[in-house]
């Protein structure tokens, strides 16, 4: 849930990048990280084993604009997508204001993805949190492979009702459309919940 620190002036938004292993989610972040304005990002911190596979989080404090008043920043994390390491995952998602759930597109991976998702809706349910009740945005990355499932199979399968983005993490494609659409879900929601008087007007897409 959004942090609002009063004194500081500023409130602060959680997005969690879910998704089987070596599914995308790092690239997500990375590509951000990289075309990100410096002033608009701080620092990311990867930790990743001898083969690359996130293993812990990717942490990357994106600073947005004034709302009602108050300076927001967004942070965002990559969970690992190991069963072992539900506990990690548990605890990353704490406190989530939205999600993104990458699924690999490659027909092969699609157990994988299954997996991935039961894995993030119990660590979600652990912390006291629902799908239903907190934005979810479904990016269906690597649509350059040769054997990626039809879109709809996607939506079938995960019951999909909010808006799918086709994406190639690596290149980018989409890749700022997935988190415009979560941050200014977050934000409306965010907006919704204050007085009539301090409300802003329409969330701005990220500036990049």
């Amino acid at each position: 849930m959004a942090l609002v620190r009063h004194d500081k002036r500023e409130v602060q938004f959680k997005i969690v990048y879910c998704g089987p292993p070596e599914g995308g989610k790092t690239s997500n972040l990375q590509y951000i990280h990289r075309r990100l304005d410096p002033a608009l990002r701080g620092d990311l911190v990867s930790v990743a084993t001898e083969t690359n596979r996130t293993i812990c989080f990717d942490f990357l404090p994106v600073h947005e604009t004034v709302v009602a008043g108050y300076r927001t920043r967004f942070q965002l994390y990559a969970v690992p997508g190991q069963r072992l390491l539900a506990g990690t995952r548990q605890s990353v998602l704490a406190g989530a204001d939205g999600v993104v759930f990458v699924a690999d597109s490659s027909r092969a991976r699609l157990a994988a993805n299954l997996e991935a998702w039961q894995g993030c809706r119990e660590a979600l349910a652990a912390n006291g949190l629902h799908p239903g009740r907190i934005p979810v945005a479904w990016q269906y990355n690597k649509r350059d492979q040769a054997d990626a499932l039809p879109p709809e199979d996607f939506d079938e399968v995960f019951d999909v009702r909010d808006p799918a983005f086709l994406a190639c993490a690596v290149s980018g494609y989409q890749v700022f459309a997935t988190l415009d659409w979560i941050s200014g879900e977050i934000l409306r929601i965010f907006h919704a919940s204050l007085p009539a008087g301090r409300r802003a007007k329409a969330p701005l897409a990220l500036s990049r």
